[in-house]
């Protein structure tokens, strides 16, 4: 495989020293201990995805994301952290990450990295110390109380393994709070050492050189009656200081804000231009109607929640997803909706987890050639900065047999021989077992064979990858719904200073047409993006017909007359 990469064209851009680089970039989520096992543990490792960066560099992205990886006892997949500072050995030392940092910033990419404030495990020497040492220095560091009526109105997250968001502790003889699961208490930021525990700890992996964080559940940060424990204004002022060191401290860093909340609530987490907080946020609300519209074939719901969406302040930026690591979360969809899209995406149990469902992007797509291509290409010109979820590149599936969002979490798929080149341990040693389903088996799916075939998905990938990039309407350009007169095409402009990229995409499986209506642009000039071809003009009473394949789509570059 090396020397097929090394037969391929490189990377041609270099986003390390623009400011706003979090705008044009396109990230991509690799867990460390699903990506490449360097020394036959059958965990993957620093060192593994090291070796994997040239990857990773001639695909296209341009900054990576890595989950938790600190001392865990991994009862959830290492966001019950143990130590804040350390790199669980089972992933390497510090020094290897250390160099890992130099090695993405050697080829033009950003590293972020997840930062974990709301909670830690159960096992943290703060919690043990809190639990029995109520007087001692971290006897304030938890949420604890005599009752666990308290907050009664806060919802439960994980409402298949939880009946209450308070657990009790039978050494302290008190209750404490958790927002998630019972073993990760969370924090007291009310306690003005907790806040200063979170400050000094994104400064020491500041100062190591990573570019930034992704901040893991941080609507939760304070409790209050009023709020239901989610947004609160503390939360927000919390930010706000925080914003203010990493811009003084650290420029260039960024901070994103993982807030599963409604479009309006979701914005506030940008703050405002004079009182910045994060720099991105995920947009959770819009990833679930692309689903829901693929399969009804009825691009209003999508149309309706961008319609919704707040502009971001000049310098914020939407990130936007189909999957990652964890299920496909339902939360921001009406029960209506909820209990169709399980019946469309999740028809036996073993799929849903939580209030979502706990499948990869090819097995929730039928493993469609078209629908894996409109679905990418929709994430990648929709307003926001797009992340992609290792393997998807390629098509991976999942195995729902597996236990909670494991199902999501196999070994990346190299090639065609034992463990799917991810280790060289006995099979039964590894961390998961590979994928060994009959349609997305390993032997089939794995990034080797799809550097043999031009045709691929990951081929395709790398050519849209680097379309978006010449692009900057894509990422920098403002977003105009365009009137269709047929419900499954969904079409907008994307316009930046002088350029117009008009999207039309059908949601539909059959063949379909659509005339589109673009006043401002009657008797416009149009050519493709991806060959660069003339294409039919804008007619003059300012309206375009289009005619698609099933599930197609086109990126098209408009000029006025």
């Amino acid at each position: 495989m090396k020397e097929l990469l090394k037969s391929l064209p490189k990377r041609d851009r270099d986003l390390t020293n623009d400011p706003l680089w979090y705008r044009n970039a396109v990230f991509y989520e690799v867990m460390v201990r699903a990506f490449h096992d360097s020394d036959g543990d059958g965990i993957g490792d620093l060192r593994g995805l090291i070796k994997r960066l040239d990857y990773l560099a001639w695909l296209g992205v341009d900054a990576l994301w890595l989950p938790p990886f600190y001392p865990s006892p991994m009862r959830d997949g290492g966001y019950d952290v143990a130590d804040y500072r350390g790199i669980d050995p089972r992933y390497g030392t510090m020094r290897d990450f250390e160099k890992l940092i130099k090695e993405v910033h050697k080829r033009g990419m950003r590293i972020t990295i997840d930062l974990v404030m709301n909670h830690t495990s159960d096992q943290h020497p703060w919690f043990q110390a809190s639990r029995t040492d109520p007087d001692g220095p971290y006897g304030d560091y938890y949420v604890w109380s005599d009752t666990d009526q308290k907050w009664t109105d806060a919802r439960i997250i994980f409402t298949d393994v939880e009946t209450s968001n308070w657990a009790w502790d039978a050494h302290r003889e008190q209750y404490y709070w958790h927002r998630f699961y019972s073993h990760q208490p969370d924090l007291n930021f009310e306690n003005p050492a907790v806040q200063q525990e979170m400050f000094d700890i994104a400064r020491f992996w500041l100062k190591k050189g990573i570019d930034g964080f992704r901040l893991d559940a941080v609507p939760y940060l304070f409790e209050d009656e009023d709020n239901s424990g989610e947004n609160d204004p503390r939360t927000h002022q919390f930010l706000r200081d925080l914003r203010k060191m990493v811009d003084t401290e650290f420029p260039g860093a960024v901070l994103l804000a993982e807030a599963n909340q409604p479009p309006h609530e979701a914005a506030e987490y940008f703050g405002t231009e004079e009182e910045p907080e994060c720099h991105m946020c995920f947009h959770f609300p819009v990833m679930p109607r692309i689903f829901h519209s693929l399969k009804a074939e009825d691009a209003t719901r999508l149309r309706e929640v961008l319609h919704d969406t707040p502009v971001p302040p000049a310098k914020g930026q939407w990130s936007t997803f189909l999957r990652n690591h964890d299920e496909l979360t339902l939360e921001m969809v009406s029960e209506d909706e909820r209990h169709q899209m399980f019946d469309w995406y999740a028809p036996h149990p073993q799929m849903k987890a939580h209030t979502g469902i706990r499948r990869r992007l090819a097995p929730l797509l039928d493993n469609s050639e078209q629908a894996l291509e409109l679905a990418h290409a929709l994430i990648l010109s929709l307003p926001g900065t797009p992340c992609l979820y290792y393997g998807d590149e390629i098509a991976m599936g999942d195995n729902v047999w597996l236990p909670d969002r494991d199902s999501v979490r196999t070994p990346m798929q190299w090639t065609p021989d034992r463990n799917a080149g991810f280790s060289d341990a006995d099979p039964g040693a590894l961390y998961l077992p590979t994928v060994q389903s009959l349609l997305f088996h390993y032997n089939g799916v794995n990034i080797e064979r799809s550097l043999m075939q031009p045709t691929s998905l990951l081929f395709w990938m790398r050519r849209f990858l680097k379309a978006r990039a010449e692009h900057p309407a894509f990422s920098d350009g403002g977003y105009k719904d365009v009137p269709s007169d047929n419900p499954a095409v969904f079409s907008f402009l994307r316009t930046h200073e002088d350029e117009s990229v008009l999207v039309a995409m059908n949601f539909s499986t059959h063949q379909s047409s659509a005339l589109l209506t673009l006043e401002d642009y009657a008797g416009g000039k149009v050519k493709t993006i991806i060959s660069k071809t003339p294409f039919q003009d804008v007619g003059d009473d300012g309206t375009l017909r289009l005619t698609f394949g099933p599930q197609s789509f086109y990126w098209l570059v408009v000029k006025h007359a």
